[in-house]
């Protein structure tokens, strides 16, 4: 009888600790993070950017090229990384999928790295903000080539 309320302890335990590792994005504390690249704090919720390495920790941005600079530094960090997210201009503080946004680089969006790099997850939203601010449009690798290249608007 003993070895059986062991084994359920042990498993209990087990399945406690097992549960604790979830591989989650976290919420970017802003104004209290400093950026895994630059070193800034993280102020810019229209700005902000999160790798997740597949061990669960969680790295933050200040911007969006700044987390592209990293994963262009580090390439195995973001191969494997369970998540590369950056806020949607258009929703402050809602991170998205980074390979899936498009990135706005348009003069008149100053970004916090001088990039002027602006992640949007909803196409039209984008296209919309093109007419406005001009610029162009980017997926994912563009903004990565861009940002290796240093392209900037003029």
């Amino acid at each position: 009888m003993k070895s059986i309320k062991l084994y359920f302890y042990s498993l209990a335990v087990a399945l406690l600790v097992l549960s604790g590792c979830a591989v989650e994005p976290q919420t970017i504390p802003y104004g209290q993070a400093n950026c895994a690249h630059c070193n800034m704090t993280v102020a810019d919720n229209r700005y902000g950017a999160e790798l997740v390495n597949d061990k669960g920790k969680p790295y933050f941005f200040d911007s969006a090229e700044c987390l592209i600079a990293y994963v262009n530094e580090q390439p195995e960090q973001g191969e494997k990384a369970a998540y590369l997210l950056v806020s949607d201009f258009t929703k402050p503080g809602e991170l998205i999928d980074a390979r899936s946004a498009a990135f706005l680089q348009a003069k008149a969006l100053p970004s916090p790295m001088g990039m002027y790099l602006t992640a949007v997850a909803d196409n039209a939203a984008a296209k919309q903000m093109l007419q406005e601010y001009g610029g162009r449009l980017l997926n994912w690798e563009e903004a990565a080539k861009a940002v290796r290249n240093d392209e900037r608007p003029e």
